[in-house]
Formats: structure tokens, sequence, C-alpha cells
């Protein structure tokens, strides 16, 4: 059975088509398919329009309440709980990402040509603004955390039994899903889509949720603040004792009428300078302790053979 989870937040204008499209890909699929609606305590009622419309579908579906508003990649791990299937889908509950692509995902699990697959978006009809942030984000995401994420982002993905259960094990706070599906690592596969116009409410995806966003993104897997906190406490550090030195021959040429004054500054610069490069030191120690804490498994264990003779058992994680 193939599980659909669709994360619900302010989507009350858009329910009745989004019904439409799970409808047509319950019918697409034979019926062999469950719907997971997460209301991530949304403050309009879409909670309350769901639990009267679902009995009336054709399709299998579940329907969980949070109870607070959590955000999206908690709604969607969610979801992944209570679904029942052998493969998953994840959509978006505002319809900016074609329902088909549910289906193209659904193909290549069923062919087992993948273990988890990401939608990486061509192209959107989002207004100007709103694109030229979106790629200023995704740029500062691939070239300083993930590189392997794509330069549009993922907004759906699917993904089979196994990369479910393993992705539900890493059970970190402020981190980031993507940033997840891109480590766990597994067979992955890319379907191109572009994104449709909103047609319903505004997005949820403010400035202030994409910073905080890239934040948990950076300190949950780069360690790149604190190298910068190394390289320029220590380009500093060199910089100052250069310039000490200059100091010293000048003051002794003459050179220096006020005396004083440049060895006070270069001290304070020196310090400043040590001090920085001290601060990434112990960063260091903070992070490798950090990293203990979050309990990511150190290597991902997918397939295993033992070889008896002529009988061969694959043993599936």
């Amino acid at each position: 059975m193939l599980s659909l989870i669709v994360p619900v937040y302010g989507n009350e204008g858009s329910l009745p088509e989004l019904l439409a499209a799970v409808t047509r890909l319950n019918d697409s699929v034979g019926g062999d398919f469950e719907t997971v609606f997460v209301v991530d305590a949304s403050p309009d009622n879409c909670y309350v329009l769901l639990r009267k419309q679902l009995p009336q579908q054709r399709f299998r579906s579940q329907l969980v309440l949070l109870s607070r508003n959590f955000g999206s990649f908690a709604a969607i791990r969610m979801g992944l709980q209570f679904a029942r299937g052998s493969r998953f889908a994840v959509m978006a509950a505002d319809l900016q990402e074609p329902p088909e692509l549910v289906l193209r995902m659904n193909d290549i699990l069923q062919r087992d040509e993948a273990d988890v697959v990401v939608g990486v978006r061509e192209g959107r009809s989002d207004p100007l603004a709103s694109r030229l942030m979106s790629g200023a984000f995704w740029w500062l995401y691939r070239k300083y955390v993930m590189p392997d994420v794509p330069p549009g982002g993922v907004d759906m993905f699917g993904c089979n039994r196994d990369f479910r259960d393993t992705l539900l094990t890493l059970e970190e706070r402020h981190s980031s899903l993507i940033g997840q599906l891109f480590w766990i690592g597994y067979r992955r596969s890319v379907v191109p889509y572009t994104r449709l116009e909103r047609q319903h409410g505004k997005s949820g995806w403010t400035f202030r949720k994409k910073w905080k966003y890239l934040m948990d993104s950076a300190f949950s897997f780069t360690d790149l603040p604190i190298k910068l906190l190394i390289r320029v406490g220590a380009a500093g550090t060199a910089l100052v004792t250069a310039l000490a030195v200059v100091v010293v021959v000048a003051r002794l040429n003459g050179l220096i009428a006020v005396p004083g004054y440049a060895m006070t500054i270069l001290t304070m610069a020196l310090l400043g300078s040590i001090n920085l490069f001290g601060l990434g030191i112990v960063g260091v120690y903070a992070w490798r302790t950090y990293e203990n804490t979050k309990q990511r498994p150190n290597a991902i264990h997918r397939q295993s053979h033992v070889f008896e003779g002529a009988h061969v058992h694959a043993h599936q994680r």
C-alpha cells in the first residue's frame, strides 16, 4: 500500500481541491492507498472540515491533530509514524507541487530503482522577490551545509519502508528533515517538476522561518561557524604578530614619536585574535560533544548476505 502524508496548516481554502486530487491519486493506484492528514494545530477550520469530510471519501485516510504548532517537518515525521503502507510519499496541502509527482515517485519505488525519491524543482511560478529569496537560501544551503541538495531545494519526497524506518531513528531537535534525507544516503532518485502558482491563502514559509531553518541546518550538519572562528583567530594572530615586528623595528629606529600607543593597540588586537582562536578550539570540543549527544548512528546498514554453500540468504534491514 502507498501511504501519502499531507501536513496541513492554514489550508482551509484549498481543502476541496486537495480532497479531489487525493481521490484521483487513489483511483490511479487502484485503491491500494491511504492518506495521512496531519493538522499542525492550524488556526483555521482545517481539522473540523477534514473530520467531517474524510468519512465520506472513497480513499482510506487517517487524521492526526498535533497538540500545538510544531512545524511542517515535525508534522511529516508524525505522519510517517502513523502511516501503514510499504511505500510513502509526502505532498504539500497547498497543491503547488503537482499531485502527479506522487505517481511518478510510486512507480520508481515499486520498481525498486531507489530507496528515496526527491522532487527537484526546475521552475516556479512564485513572485520575483520570493524566487530571489529562495535562490539565495538554497545557494547558501548547498555551499555551506549540504552540497548534494538540489539548487531549488526539496518540497516533496517518497521512500520505501526501509528508508522510512531509518529516518525515524533520527530523533533530533532543531534539525533539518531535508538534511537528514541526504545524510542518510541509500539509493536516491530525482524527478523534476515545475512548481505551480499558489491558488489559496499565503505561504507560511516566512523569512524568519527560513532563517531559523538555515541556522538549524548549519548547527546540525556543519561545523563551519567553528572553523570560521579558528581561521579568523589564526589569521588575526598572524597579522598582529607581523605588525608588532614592524612596530618594534619602527620604534627602535625612532619612526614612532608617541610612546606606548601603537604597542597598546597591537596588544589589544593580539589578545582579541587569541580569544577568537581559543573560542574556536573550545568550540571544536563542544561540537564533538554535541555530535555525540545527537546519537546518530555511525553507519547505516542496508543489506547483508550470508553464503552457505549453494544457498543464499539476503537479510534486508
